[in-house]
């Protein structure tokens, strides 16, 4: 089969493969969101089942178990994610609509959150003799979407794993796992690509100003990709252009346009503006944001460090818990306002 990985994949991958026949029972694939990490994951559990893998570790394509796993019906192999992430690729699919409206009438909202209930599904499936008499492979990802019941539960599984079962777990933070999770794992890090390499892959996907979009997404080739066609370009220039001008009148402002929009995505927008601030502040570098540099350098003149630093661990707190606001209007005026203060 034509190996799926991203050039900048290749060096991880092979470092993967020194550990031949001594895989441990549980690896943790970790690294910055949008480098291509569930990809990763992924082809490697189909390598790790084929029964005919090529030269340097990758699967074939070809055999019966490539087969079953293109169409996620290998019997020995499990992918657990939040039901949303379901809900997603099956209404991206052609033909499934009917499937998703069906899905839908059953639960209006599909969890955000990996449950106890898919835990606990996968009892049955690791105390059965494997299909092949091989390995059991299971994927989950993000892992940071475990909620603490389903953290707990799987916790039991890697503490006490059966035989020939590997489970590789996918992160975008490694501080938002339960201490006890990250002991039982084999951590294996993905970096991002080298800024020339992400660029030329871009330009690739041709997409324009690949430079700033790059930028904006801290050197994640992928959410560059993704956030060049984005519906919600216009929405991000707009609340730069207003982050420029900050006031109560103006964070009101926004907040009344922004409240439809992720609150995630917005808090994350704000996370990098304040961080170029403490950055051009500090050291008069700009990562995110370069196009506005004139524009940061005056509030990072008229912004104090210790106030700053605050409103920065304080909009870190919110990212926690923007998932799950009560009313995202005013979860996003209290953030702006909060913004508004350093400057006033």
């Amino acid at each position: 089969m034509t190996n799926p990985l991203f050039n900048w994949q290749e060096s991880a991958w092979q470092q993967l493969q020194q550990f031949g026949d001594r895989l441990p029972h549980a690896i943790l694939l970790h690294g910055p969101e949008g480098i291509g990490k569930t990809l990763f994951a992924e082809h490697f559990a189909q390598s790790l089942l084929c029964e005919t893998p090529e030269q340097g570790g990758h699967a074939c394509g070809h055999c019966a178990s490539c087969g079953w796993f293109s169409q996620y019906s290998h019997p020995d192999y499990r992918r657990v994610r939040p039901e949303l992430l379901d809900e997603e690729e099956s209404a991206g699919a052609e033909g499934e609509v009917v499937e998703v409206e069906k899905k839908s009438a059953k639960s209006a909202k599909p969890s955000k959150e990996i449950v106890i209930n898919q835990i606990r599904a996968l009892a049955d499936f690791m105390n059965i003799s494997t299909h092949r008499s091989g390995r059991r492979i299971i994927v989950l990802y993000p892992a940071e979407a475990l909620n603490i019941p389903a953290a707990n539960a799987l916790l039991k599984s890697l503490e006490e794993p059966s035989s020939n079962t590997v489970f590789i777990l996918v992160t975008h933070s490694l501080d938002r796992l339960l201490p006890t999770i990250l002991s039982r794992c084999h951590k294996f890090g993905l970096g991002l690509p080298a800024k020339e390499e992400a660029l030329a892959w871009l330009k690739s996907q041709n997409v324009s100003d690949a430079e700033s979009w790059l930028a904006q997404q801290g050197g994640s080739p992928l959410g560059a990709l993704e956030a060049s066609q984005s519906e919600g370009r216009a929405e991000l220039d707009e609340f730069l252009r207003q982050l420029c001008k900050p006031g109560p009148e103006a964070s009101l402002k926004i907040a009344e346009k922004m409240q439809k929009m992720d609150v995630p995505t917005t808090v994350s927008w704000m996370q990098r503006w304040l961080y170029d601030i403490f950055s051009c502040k500090q050291t008069g570098t700009i990562r995110y944001y370069p196009r506005y540099q004139k524009e940061l350098a005056v509030l990072a003149g008229r912004a104090g460090s210790t106030e700053l630093l605050q409103v920065i661990r304080n909009t870190n707190e919110r990212q926690a818990i923007a998932s799950h606001p009560l009313a995202a209007k005013l979860f996003i005026e209290d953030m702006l306002l909060d913004y508004s203060a350093l400057f006033h």
